[in-house]
């Protein structure tokens, strides 16, 4: 697997696939990790376009996977056809919140601006609407491993590059 560090050059987007992984420690500097893991990635493979957006959902995702668990979570990120970018974050709680439980439909990015306008005064649960706000594709679903006993969730969404979370946020 390749590596990349803070000094690796800007490239052109990969014609190849790629993906990264990340085990993250329950800890709350976490989602800083994750956030300046997944800055590094995507400048290194030419896919600055998605950065803010990415970092923002990411940073939601993990601490959503730390606040609700008690245990570890992972991330990856997966380079996939035309510049899309998949996130990942698996965590331990096999609960699948809304609105991962069921595919994006029609209606979905209206429903959450009425969704956001109501909960404009709320001090928490806005994380995953964001999500339903910025990203073209989301998903989850359990995870079960009898071999070793483990189990968990895997939350996901996807962006392409025409999306700009901070103009739809703002």
């Amino acid at each position: 697997m390749p590596t990349v560090s803070p000094q690796t050059r800007c490239l052109e987007p990969s014609s190849q696939p790629w993906t990264y992984s990340l085990r993250l420690p329950h800890d709350a500097r976490a989602a800083r990790v994750a956030r300046a893991t997944l800055r590094v990635v995507l400048h290194s493979h030419g896919m600055t376009g998605l950065a803010d957006t990415a970092e923002l959902l990411t940073s939601e995702m993990v601490t959503n996977a730390l606040h609700y668990s008690d245990g570890p979570a992972q991330l990856r990120l997966r380079s996939m056809e035309e510049d899309r970018l998949r996130v990942s974050v698996w965590d331990s709680n096999p609960r699948i919140p809304s609105p991962f439980h069921t595919p994006p439909g029609p209606l979905t990015h209206h429903s959450a601006l009425t969704e956001a306008a109501d909960a404009a005064d709320a001090t928490h649960g806005r994380g995953l609407l964001l999500v339903r706000l910025c990203a073209d594709n989301w998903g989850g679903y359990p995870l079960t491993d009898h071999h070793s006993g483990t189990s968990g969730k895997l939350l996901w969404f996807e962006l392409t590059p025409h999306q700009d979370a901070f103009d739809i946020a703002a």
